[in-house]
């Protein structure tokens, strides 16, 4: 499930014995696109869903990791296109439209690099990739070959690392502003906006890295930084550790007590819940815990409720926009009939009409999506509009139903 739109095919079983780089499976539509094991060891268990659909591949990882050697080549296009197809690294490659792993037989017009990451909660990439400047500059000169444009987005006061701001082989653009200034969808409507037709791909920063490194190495090093935060955290703290790693690792003895917390891999805002016997999503950099908000309270929304936030007036935080709230995970409400407010535009920053696009789809209006910018958008540009959303509608899933229609019907 971390590799939407991708149907896998298995290329191991339980009790292989795999090294890092080593495939695990691939893409039944395009078998040349692969899908690398993080670490060696052996393949334990092969998790199946519904209609005996593969959600999880589970490896018990040796001590020490041991890697496949790879010999890869940049001298074009084609051959950098190989290499990271047959490494496993094409995964982390996505395709603006319809947020999916990128088509390699598409040639895009950009290739976007979001050099900060402007969600809560999550980690500083100026820090995240010190002492791999090398390696990013290595994974953009690789991605260079890929498209006649590659842009890297630094922020204008949280980017302080020359390494970013004077990466060679891509345009550097400065943005300014809280969240979403840092997502892709954002950048790429502001830079140059996708119409029908065309193709924007987009890597995630240490992703980069991870690509620089397997050109300069020859080998698939799935170790990342990832920032644990969120108000359940004795310690908030960063982690190195391998894409994949189990939470239970990570959040021992660092948990508050006294409240049922919420492991979410991910940030609050776009990230999945997991168990603390589950996993971190090999295309994420964060580890969020706050609190389940079970607890009934008292007279409900009658009370008057000084502690909790609304970008309406429905409480008092109006009153004072300086205070900062302690959230968990209540909705505090039920879905309710979708009604027009206003309230979306107000962060969604994008040259798009965010109201009336949800209605598009929701009534599977496929002419009009396209007409109100559907090319353009990924679930996680609707974030902040569900966070805000009086009628509580769960405006993510809608958008990628959407673009999975989109997908089906116009290709």
């Amino acid at each position: 499930t971390d590799f939407h739109g991708i149907i896998p095919k298995l290329a191991v079983k339980a009790g292989d014995e795999v090294l890092a780089g080593d495939t695990l499976f691939f893409s039944k539509d395009n078998p040349e696109v692969k899908f690398a094991s993080p670490v060696s060891g052996e393949v334990v268990e092969i998790v199946r869903g519904a209609k005996r659909k593969i959600l999880e591949v589970k490896i018990l990882a040796d001590t020490e990791v041991r890697y496949k050697s790879f010999t890869p080549k940049a001298g074009s296009a084609d051959e950098v296109k190989a290499s990271m197809m047959e490494s496993g690294l094409w995964a982390f490659v996505q395709q603006r439209p319809y947020d999916v792993v990128a088509n390699p037989n598409k040639s895009p017009k950009a290739i976007v690099i979001s050099a900060f990451n402007s969600e809560p909660l999550a980690g500083d990439l100026d820090f995240i990739l010190h002492g791999r400047e090398a390696d990013f500059q290595a994974g953009v000169d690789a991605l260079a070959k890929l498209a006649a444009n590659v842009h890297v987005n630094v922020h204008s006061t949280r980017t302080a690392s020359d390494a970013l701001k004077k990466v060679k082989n891509a345009k550097v653009n400065v943005f300014d502003g809280p969240h979403p200034s840092g997502l892709a969808g954002v950048q790429i409507n502001k830079l140059d906006p996708i119409n029908k037709g065309e193709v924007v791909w987009t890597v995630e920063a240490q992703r980069v890295a991870m690509i620089g490194k397997f050109f300069r190495e020859g080998k698939y090093d799935a170790s990342i930084i990832i920032a644990m935060a969120g108000s359940l955290v004795e310690k908030p703290r960063y982690y190195k550790t391998m894409m994949g790693a189990e939470v239970k690792s990570i959040v021992e003895g660092n948990i508050k007590q006294g409240e049922e917390p919420r492991y979410i891999s991910g940030t609050v805002l776009t990230g999945e819940q997991v168990n603390v016997d589950g996993y971190i999503s090999s295309t994420e950099n964060t580890l969020t815990v706050i609190a389940e908000g079970r607890e009934p309270e008292p007279f409900g929304w009658i009370a008057p409720n000084f502690g909790k936030f609304s970008l309406s007036r429905s409480y008092f935080s109006w009153l004072m926009p300086g205070k900062s709230y302690n959230l968990n995970t209540s909705m505090n409400g039920e879905e309710r009939a979708f009604v027009v407010t206003g309230q979306y535009e107000q962060v969604f920053p994008m040259d798009i009409l965010p109201q009336y696009l949800i209605k598009s789809i929701i009534t599977n209006d496929i002419e009009r999506m396209e007409n109100l910018g559907i090319y353009e958008v990924a679930p996680e540009d609707f974030a902040l509009c569900e966070f805000v959303c009086t009628s509580k509608m769960e405006l993510q899933n809608i958008v990628r139903e959407g673009l999975d229609l989109a997908r089906a019907e116009l290709g």
